[in-house]
């Protein structure tokens, strides 16, 4: 599939020149999907495929303390995406907005996948849910329940 050519419907915008924001990327993801086609529309934390967090050796020790936890959110930016269409006309539907949509194309080709956690090794996290192409920059990693913020909520329900 040509993900640069534009469906019936669909609207595209001139990007800014300027920049406002800057983006460090801390590792690398790991999957089975060698291009877009291949990947599935929405991963599977219970029977898709293993999948490599790698995390850059910069950030590694802020990996402390994670394997406590069973669920994840990755932040990830989508470095093939366009970045200009306005609307869009989705497979067989009806031209939408893109914040209407799951759709990698956006202004700011970030994502979020809530995975799996299934290891953790020196350098990397072992996951099952993500739906992005082999190489994907990391961009941020989160508890998806943080036991610090339950605790802290837990002790002010137990004051009051």
């Amino acid at each position: 599939m040509d993900w640069q050519a534009t469906r019936p419907g669909e609207t595209c915008a001139a990007l800014p020149d300027r920049q406002d924001a800057h983006l460090v990327f801390i590792g690398r993801l790991r999957t089975p999907f060698a291009s877009r086609d291949q990947c599935p529309r929405r991963g599977d934390a219970e029977n898709g495929p293993i999948c490599r967090v790698e995390v850059d050796e910069l950030w590694r020790a802020a990996l402390t303390g994670i394997d406590g936890f069973e669920e994840l959110d990755l932040l990830y930016w989508m470095h093939l995406a366009r970045r200009d269409l306005v609307t869009q006309t989705p497979r067989g539907g009806q031209p939408l907005g893109t914040f209407a949509l799951r759709s990698p194309v956006r202004p700011n080709p970030i994502a979020l996948s809530r995975v799996k956690l299934l290891g953790v090794e020196n350098d990397a996290l072992l996951v099952r849910g993500l739906d992005c192409v082999d190489g994907t920059p990391l961009l941020d990693i989160k508890p998806h329940h943080c036991r610090h913020a339950s605790s802290v909520v837990e002790r002010r329900h137990a004051s009051a």
